[in-house]
């Protein structure tokens, strides 16, 4: 399967400056591992999108938000010193750039424009499978950035399709070791999105939401599925969390797309995050994934931006790409296991937490009963 991925040099804006945790060289990095591993001619091939206007943003974003934040981080050094207070009445301070600010608001456009694309490419019938880099940016919100998020690709793939294409069904699926606040917020209330959400407990994981008995409100109750895993939870508590929750949720769902975002943090040496997943890790969700969207002719957006562990971040994506799109590739472990990780001690508590999610929505989904 020839498959788009959506990528251009200028996502490398996309930078806090030096010493934050989020760093533009990523989509250097990982372009690069990529083509050395894998030959683009025989599995895939680069498309460039162009970066969304106001009029997408505003889909997602309040136009106050979207001026000041236009503004702010395409000032200067001076005129953005002048406007500290205001900064803090849209963003946290983790979304406060290092030094001069760049071309980074334009580059987050660019990551919405991606998702847009990558929606129209699948919709047209183009292509079942669209992988966006620089993806998941999951914390934002319609006026407030935060968590090294300024405007969320996740929550504009899943407006533009319920709004541009009237799908019906759509199920979002973040895989990233942080809950994703943002998007949560979104659809807390919107019966046609299944968001299922599986991350670090959020007693030990910022942002600090994301409990079990979070699972919606309205029209959307039982459409928010949030799994909190155990700190160091690792290869085989994701696949018992796909087995007895992800996999019957999508069956009964039926959705129209599947949409994932998450990168690499929940790689046990992430340097922000205290999960334990390994490399074949990230290849098994990638395969669990692409099973899944059998339901829907294999339709499927992968939105890819997270990890802080640069030595390991290639890695994983690669294994995740490898998984969802059968490729053959090996991917070797960078790093060297931790005994106490090579075998998943976590696994009874992660039980513990799947019947908790079961006994939250089993008034809601015939396959928890």
């Amino acid at each position: 399967m020839t498959v788009t991925i959506l990528y251009r040099e200028e996502l490398k804006e996309y930078d806090f400056g030096p010493g934050h945790p989020f760093r533009g060289d990523r989509y250097q990095i990982f372009p690069k591992f990529l083509q050395e591993h894998v030959k683009p001619d025989e599995k895939y091939r680069f498309l460039k999108a162009e970066p969304a206007k106001d009029e997408d943003l505003r889909r997602i974003c309040d136009p106050d938000y979207i001026k000041f934040t236009k503004e702010y981080y395409r000032a200067s050094f001076l005129e953005k010193v002048e406007d500290e207070g205001a900064f803090f009445r849209y963003h946290t301070m983790d979304n406060h750039p290092i030094g001069r600010p760049g071309r980074l608001e334009e580059a987050a456009r660019l990551v919405i424009g991606q998702a847009k694309l990558a929606a129209d490419l699948v919709q047209s019938g183009q292509y079942r499978k669209v992988i966006s880099l620089g993806g998941g940016l999951h914390h934002a919100k319609r006026n407030f950035g935060e968590g090294f998020c300024i405007y969320n690709d996740v929550a504009f793939t899943g407006i533009y399709l319920v709004e541009q294409y009237r799908l019906e069904r759509v199920l979002i699926l973040d895989t990233d070791a942080h809950a994703g606040n943002g998007t949560a917020e979104y659809f807390y209330s919107d019966p046609r999105v299944l968001f299922i959400d599986i991350h670090q407990d959020p007693r030990t994981l910022y942002p600090g939401t994301g409990f079990a008995y979070e699972i919606g409100a309205g029209e959307g109750k039982g459409k928010t599925v949030n799994i909190p895993l155990p700190p160091n939870a690792g290869n085989d508590s994701y696949k018992l969390v796909f087995e007895e929750i992800i996999e019957p949720l999508t069956k009964e769902f039926q959705p129209q797309i599947i949409v994932r975002n998450g990168g690499s943090d929940p790689h046990f040496s992430d340097e922000l995050t205290s999960l334990g997943l390994t490399v074949a890790g990230f290849r098994m969700i990638g395969e669990k994934v692409r099973k899944m969207a059998a339901v829907c002719d294999g339709k499927e957006i992968d939105l890819i931006a997270s990890g802080y562990n640069r030595e390991v971040l290639p890695y994983a994506w690669l294994a995740l790409v490898g998984g969802l799109l059968d490729w053959d590739v090996p991917i070797d472990e960078p790093v060297r296991v931790p005994a106490i990780l090579r075998t998943d001690s976590h696994l009874p508590e992660t039980k513990r937490v799947v019947n908790e999610v079961k006994s939250y929505l089993r008034d809601y989904w015939k396959c928890f009963r």
